[in-house]
């Protein structure tokens, strides 16, 4: 009898904060077409002549600030999540986790989910919000490692899940647990990572999508309009990026007099470098200096159990038919 295999991808992380190993994450995600969409003729002398080589430096002493004891806080979360996952689907569906860039790579994670007999398998990216950056992206590596498979799975990928209920209901009790002990802010901030506004003039749904969960979330929190806003964060280059920019709304709230601001990150399943230094540290100083008086940071979902919940009814949604 075929097993089902479950693949859960998050973005990945380098093997540890030493600037070699940072260099060698990057050199990866940065040559990723889907990452930047620009003609490698142009792209390949300014990565490989100047990015790779000022750029590692500066990012490991980021993800210095945020390393733990076991490792790289977004792999452990991940890891995390696919243990809750595999307890709540239970023995007939065989959960992995897996990186789009770095290690465990998905290339090994379906290697894992091939040596367990799994000839059904269900994708699920850790992006609620779909973009061809993220989850076209790990399509891409998926369908570049099957290439090399003679006998090929039953495939399905689950594309977005922004507006899921059980999504939206976890990030709203989340918020509802930080305020309950650390009081409610003057303002919520909704902080996506960004992409260039170009990927979104040409199609790419993400910013729509990211408008949605912002707004159903509001809803959930029953926030009047002016107790939230929506900005987009970890913009890269010269070239416009989705506005508004989360460090300039910080710093335009603080210089209108918001003095308590709290941030949240819903396009994150799990804390990572872009959450825990970026949102977390950088922008809280940013936000302090420029007169605010208090900030403060509300986790991702991680595994939280309503997290892992939903993910569980996302995943047998996109199931049916394969398991009894």
């Amino acid at each position: 009898m075929s097993t089902t295999g479950l693949l859960l991808v998050n973005l990945g992380t380098p093997d540890s904060p030493a600037t070699a190993d940072v260099r060698r994450y990057l050199a990866e995600f940065l040559s990723d077409p889907r990452v930047v969409e620009a003609p490698r003729w142009l792209w390949w002398p300014l990565l490989h002549g100047v990015i790779l080589n000022t750029r590692p430096r500066r990012s490991a002493e980021a993800y210095r600030r945020i390393w733990t004891d076991q490792g790289s806080p977004l792999l452990l979360h991940t890891r995390r999540q696919a243990e809750a996952l595999q307890e709540a689907l239970g023995e007939a569906v065989r959960v992995v986790p897996a990186m789009r860039y770095g290690n465990p790579s998905i290339a090994s994670g379906l290697q894992q989910l091939r040596d367990a007999g799994c000839g059904r398998i269900l994708v699920l990216p850790l992006y609620p919000q779909y973009s061809a950056t993220t989850t076209a992206s790990t399509f891409d590596a998926v369908a570049e490692e099957l290439k090399k498979w003679r006998h090929l799975p039953a495939l399905r990928l689950v594309d977005q899940y922004h507006d899921h209920p059980g999504y939206i209901a976890a990030l709203a009790a989340s918020v509802r647990d930080f305020q309950a002990e650390k009081g409610k802010p003057d303002l919520l901030l909704f902080s996506f990572h960004g992409i260039p506004q170009r990927y979104a003039d040409q199609g790419d749904p993400y910013p729509q999508q990211c408008e949605r969960t912002a707004r159903l979330l509001a809803d959930a929190l029953e926030l009047a309009p002016d107790q939230w806003r929506l900005s987009y964060q970890s913009r890269m280059g010269r070239e416009p990026w989705l506005q508004p920019y989360t460090s300039a709304i910080l710093e335009k709230l603080a210089g209108q007099g918001v003095r308590h601001v709290q941030v949240l990150c819903p396009g994150f399943a799990a804390d990572c470098l872009e959450t825990l230094e970026e949102i977390a540290m950088e922008n809280r100083e940013l936000f302090l200096a420029a007169g605010g008086e208090q900030y403060q940071y509300i986790p991702c979902l991680n595994d939280r159990p309503e997290h892992i919940q939903t993910l569980a009814d996302i995943a047998r949604n996109n199931l049916g038919g394969w398991n009894p």
